[in-house]
C-alpha cells in the first residue's frame, strides 16, 4: 500500500494533487511520500518486535537528506557503502552508532573516518580488507567492531546484475572460507568481531532464498561459537523485492516474521535488516511530460521530458515501472513506447503501454522512490531533476532542479 491514489479523476501524493506539484516546481521531478515512507519502516520494525532488532536503511537506494531525516527520526540505524554516504547519514542527524559500514573497496580514508566516528560495525568482505583496517584501527588506538559478510552460494532468482549471493559475485567471502577468516580477526589485535552478514541480492519476491541463506548462517555461528567465537548480531542484508508489475513478494511483515521465527533459539543475537527497495520504491514516483505524440508505421511514440539519465532502470535492467496519466481521460487507448529525449535508442521508459494522451499531460512513473535520483546522471548536459517530499497537504522541494551553470561547475577551460 502506498499514498499515491487518484481522486475524482486525478492522481494524489497524499493530500496534493501531483498536477499542482508539476506546476509549482516543474517536471521532471520526483516526487515522495512521506506517510509511505513511514509505512513502510514500521512494517518491518513491528513485525521483528519480539526479537532485539535493528532496521538499517540501505542508503544507496535513495540518499536525499529530508529521506534520511525522517528515517532516523523514526529511530533508524543505516546501511552505507561510501564515505559520501556516511557524511549524508550525519548531515541528516543520524546516529554513528546504528551505521554498518558495507562494500567491497573500502579505502584507509573511509575507514579512519567511520572509526572515529564510531560506527555500529564495517561489514568486511575480503581478507585483504580485513588486513587493512586492523591496520588502520591500530594507527589510530582504536578497536574496530567488524561482521564477515558471507557468501552463502544461495541463487536469489533475480536479475543477475543485482545478484550477489553466489560464488561468481564479487561481494563477501565465500563461506567455506569463513571460519579461518573469523579465526583471524578474532585473533588481530584492534579488531573486535561482532557480528555475521549476509546479502544474496535484491528483488526478491520469494522467501525461501532469505531463509536457506539464514539456515546456513545459523549453522556457521554454531560452529563458531564452539571454537569460543561469540556473535553479538546477525544481519540478514536486505533485497526484498516490491510489486512493480505482477510480482507477489511477501509482505515485509511476513518475510521479518519468518525471519524471526528460525532466530528463536538465538534471543542472544540482535537481528539487523538492512531494507531499501522495500521502504522507497512505492514511495515515489517520477512526474514527466510529454512533449510530443509520434505516430509511427510500427510503433507510437510518446516523447516526454524525462528521460534515462533520470530514471536508468528500465534501460539497464530492462525493468517494467508503472507508467499512468496524473488526469485520467476518457477514450480509446493506444499503445506508445514512452521514450525521452537523450540521442539513444536505450532511451525508454517503458514500451507498448496503453494510454489515453495528449501533447502537455502529465505521466507519472510508479514505484520510482528507490534506484531512480540516486542512479541519475547529466548525460546529454541535461540537469538533474528536483526532488519534492510530500507530508500531509503540505509539498516540500527537498532538492532544488540543477540550473545550467550546474552542469559546468568545478570545470575550466585552458589559459
Amino acid at each position: 500500500m502506498d499514498h499515491f491514489n487518484y481522486r475524482e479523476l486525478q492522481l494524489f501524493a497524499e493530500e496534493v494533487p501531483l498536477s499542482e506539484i508539476a506546476a509549482h516546481y516543474g517536471t521532471p521531478c520526483y516526487v515522495y511520500s512521506r506517510a509511505t515512507i513511514e509505512r513502510h519502516y514500521h512494517a518491518f520494525a513491528d513485525a521483528a518486535k519480539g526479537h532485539p532488532h535493528l532496521i538499517c536503511y540501505a542508503v544507496k537506494a535513495n540518499s536525499n537528506i529530508a529521506v534520511l531525516d525522517v528515517l532516523a527520526r523514526l529511530g533508524s540505524g543505516f546501511d552505507i557503502v561510501s564515505e559520501g554516504e556516511l557524511r549524508r547519514v550525519m548531515a541528516a542527524g543520524g546516529d554513528p552508532k546504528k551505521v554498518v559500514f558495507s562494500g567491497v573497496a573500502k579505502t584507509a580514508d573511509e575507514m579512519r573516518y567511520a572509526l572515529q566516528l564510531g560506527i555500529k560495525c564495517f561489514n568486511v568482505e575480503s581478507e585483504a580488507e580485513l588486513n587493512r583496517l586492523q591496520q588502520v584501527a591500530k594507527e589510530l588506538d582504536l578497536l574496530a567492531p567488524v561482521s564477515i559478510r558471507v557468501n552463502p552460494d544461495i541463487d536469489a532468482k533475480t536479475h543477475p546484475y543485482i545478484s550477489t549471493g553466489l560464488k561468481a559475485n564479487k561481494f563477501g567471502i565465500d563461506i567455506n572460507d569463513a571460519e579461518r577468516i573469523y579465526q583471524q580477526a578474532a585473533a588481530a589485535s584492534h579488531l573486535q568481531v561482532v557480528g555475521v552478514d549476509c546479502h544474496i541480492g535484491s528483488q526478491l519476491t520469494e522467501t525461501q532464498p532469505f531463509l536457506d541463506a539464514l539456515d546456513k548462517l545459523l549453522a556457521l555461528i554454531d560452529r563458531l561459537a564452539d571454537q569460543g567465537i561469540q556473535l553479538q548480531h546477525i544481519d540478514v542484508g536486505g533485497g526484498l523485492g516490491v510489486r512493480y508489475q505482477d510480482e507477489t513478494p511477501p509482505h515485509p511483515s511476513e518475510y521479518a516474521a519468518a525471519v524471526v521465527e528460525r532466530l528463536k533459539p538465538y534471543p542472544q543475537l540482535t537481528l539487523i535488516f538492512e531494507p531499501g527497495r522495500a521502504i522507497m520504491a512505492n514511495a515515489g514516483v517520477l512526474l514527466t511530460r510529454v512533449e510530443y505524440l509520434k505516430p509511427g508505421q510500427e510503433k507510437n511514440f510518446a516523447i516526454v521530458d524525462a528521460a534515462m539519465n533520470d530514471l536508468i532502470r528500465p534501460a539497464l535492467y530492462s525493468a517494467w515501472q508503472a507508467i499512468v496519466p496524473v488526469q485520467q481521460q476518457a477514450g480509446t487507448a493506444q499503445l506508445y513506447d514512452v521514450v525521452g529525449p537523450v540521442c539513444e535508442t536505450g532511451d525508454f521508459l517503458g514500451k507498448d503501454r496503453p494510454l489515453v494522451i495528449a501533447e502537455g499531460d502529465l505521466l507519472a512513473v510508479r514505484s520510482a522512490g528507490a534506484y531512480g535520483f540516486t542512479m541519475s546522471s547529466n548525460y546529454n548536459s541535461r540537469p538533474r531533476a528536483a526532488e519534492v517530499l510530500v507530508d500531509g497537504s503540505q509539498s516540500h522541494l527537498i532538492r532544488q532542479r540543477e540550473l545550467w551553470q550546474d552542469l559546468w561547475r568545478g570545470e575550466q577551460t585552458l589559459p
